[in-house]
């Protein structure tokens, strides 16, 4: 059975058609929904208000880290910024295209965020939230996509202190598009729970076509 270390070590061959599909979007479309292929700002800012589910209030006067992985040009940076869970917090955003970083470190000049080119976590922080990274795998191997998930879904929670959420398409979703992964969220919450930690919770997003799932030590 290959190992999670030596699943990420070679993804790249995954990786490099998804990030070129990318690059190309953001220079079709620049620091906007589409730029990351969301329908929206209001159903992108609406999964990112799902995924706060996973802070705890008391956090809001705490100095926490958070970990956008998959950061894209930094929306969910933008969404966080003025409310209470950033008042004394760090963010760190990481993404696989070295053109979505250079475009979030000059949209975004805050002193609270860092922007990174990387495939994995590369510091530990209190949190970790996941939104629309794995949606897309351009027709690729099913099985193999469905593995890379789960190998960066353990290096993630490595590296994570207090909470990891992460949203996927529903299987059960009305529409499936072409380059689209969906998946069981069942199948996922398990995993997690076996792999990751026994305090896992799962919620349909209806009528967003997502499961949003959420990982807590």
């Amino acid at each position: 059975m290959t190992s999670s270390s030596d699943i990420l070590k070679n993804s790249s061959k995954l990786l490099t058609r998804i990030t070129r599909a990318y690059e190309r979007r953001l220079s079709q479309y620049g620091n906007d929904p589409r730029g990351v292929f969301w329908q929206n700002k209001e159903y992108q800012f609406k999964r990112f208000e799902i995924l706060s589910h996973i802070f705890d209030p008391a956090d809001n006067t705490k100095n926490i880290s958070i970990h956008d992985f998959g950061c894209g040009y930094g929306a969910l940076f933008e969404y966080l910024a003025g409310k209470p869970i950033m008042k004394n917090a760090q963010y760190i955003g990481t993404d696989m295209s070295s053109q979505m970083v250079t475009a979030a470190r000059k949209k975004i000049t805050d002193q609270r965020a860092e922007f990174r080119r990387h495939t994995i976590a590369i510091d530990a922080t209190d949190y970790t939230l996941i939104s629309g990274t794995f949606n897309m795998h351009l027709g690729q191997d099913e099985e193999e996509w469905e593995a890379y998930i789960k190998a960066s879904l353990l290096q993630l929670w490595s590296k994570t202190r207090f909470g990891l959420a992460f949203n996927m398409l529903r299987d059960d979703a009305e529409y499936h598009y072409d380059g689209l992964f969906y998946i069981n969220g069942h199948d996922l919450f398990d995993f997690c729970a076996t792999r990751l930690s026994p305090n896992v919770e799962i919620q349909n997003d209806s009528p967003l076509p997502d499961w949003t799932i959420f990982v807590r030590k």
